[in-house]
């Protein structure tokens, strides 16, 4: 309760400027603030001089200070207290043990080993890295899966235990979660699936539309058509790529529908793949309502990991379903539009659309 309270003190600007003119150390873990004058921020305990009420906003984490222009200042830079440093450290460690162990590591050894009870350590990992342990286990799971059986003369059963896969029914019931396909077509760069594509025009120009077995894996927006087979191609170098026929030209246009009136929804599956983070980042950008925005800051806050703001913004960046994870919904703290894989252009197109209720005039 009292850490509870402590932390709600800090909710309002009333009580963040008296934090930063008692130089109080306790706040600073709850915000930084940013001086419109100098465009640097600092700390609440920060020993620079107490610039003058008018000129100071407030932030949530140094992230979004810089997301809306600000810079550290040099006080900042040097004034990360050692218990943070150690604490950073700490997780550092533990994210190194997660990444190489090959067996399960449970939460009460990596507490144990970092001094922290469970409770503190789960919520001092998920603050620092934006995962919970058990999400980044899984994450470093997939990722030696995948090496395993991106190297020469892999096998499958050779890559599940390397993998750190106590049986073989394990990673069965897994596999195909976490590369997207089975391991074996892994293994082979994709060769054996089967991926139809095409593509079209819309008013946002070329729009290419690809379909696994599983849904709908890619919807990418540009001017060059070729360019955006070349993605495609990239994407999976060893698949068999299949020009569509009329019936997935049916498909093609109704998501060119969709682009064209956001209204309309996509009633159609989608075959998404990233890590448990990404994942996290896109499902949080599907319940954004169609015309609305969120900063960032925003984002980050609403999946739970406040401090992870340029994580999430490489989230968005790595969506390769334009529009239907609607990455476009994200922009700065101050409402400026910033980067769109396809171009500031379209995104503000997008918005606009939505806003205005589908249907380019």
């Amino acid at each position: 309760m009292k850490a509870h309270a402590r932390q709600n003190s800090f909710r309002s600007d009333a009580a963040r400027w008296d934090a930063v003119r008692n130089r109080d150390a306790r706040a600073d873990a709850h915000f930084v603030y940013g001086v419109r004058t100098t465009g640097v921020y600092g700390r609440p305990s920060s020993s620079a001089k107490l610039p003058r009420r008018e000129n100071v906003e407030f932030f949530e984490s140094a992230e979004a200070a810089e997301a809306a222009g600000y810079r550290p200042s040099r006080r900042h830079l040097g004034d990360r207290s050692s218990a943070a440093e150690r604490r950073a450290a700490l997780i550092a460690e533990s994210c190194r043990r997660l990444e190489v162990s090959e067996t399960r590591v449970t939460l009460e050894a990596l507490a144990s080993a970092s001094g922290l009870s469970p409770f503190h350590f789960h919520k001092v990992f998920k603050a620092e890295t934006g995962l919970t342990p058990g999400a980044y286990a899984r994450a470093a799971q997939a990722k030696r899966l995948r090496e395993e059986l991106g190297a020469p003369r892999a096998s499958v059963t050779g890559a599940l235990y390397s993998a750190g896969f106590g049986s073989s029914s394990r990673f069965y019931e897994r596999a195909d979660r976490m590369l997207g396909m089975r391991a074996r077509d892994y293994r082979a760069g994709g060769a054996g699936m089967a991926i139809r594509f095409a593509v079209g025009e819309c008013s946002l120009g070329a729009v290419l539309v690809a379909q696994s077995a599983r849904g709908i894996c890619a919807i990418l927006l540009g001017d060059d058509p070729d360019r955006l087979v070349r993605d495609l191609q990239d994407q999976f170098p060893r698949a068999e790529l299949l020009g569509g026929d009329k019936k997935f030209e049916r498909l093609v246009a109704q998501v060119i529908g969709f682009i064209e009136a956001p209204a309309l929804g996509l009633k159609l599956p989608l075959d998404v793949r990233g890590t448990a983070f990404q994942e996290r980042v896109w499902r949080a950008l599907g319940e954004i309502p169609a015309g609305a925005t969120v900063s960032y800051t925003e984002l980050a806050e609403r999946i739970g990991a406040p401090s992870a703001v340029r994580a999430v913004a490489q989230a968005c960046a790595r969506n390769r379903l334009a529009v239907a994870i609607p990455c476009h919904r994200v922009v700065r703290n101050d409402g400026a539009l910033s980067g769109y894989r396809w171009g500031v252009e379209r995104k503000r197109a997008l918005l606009a659309r939505e806003q205005r209720g589908g249907v380019r005039r």
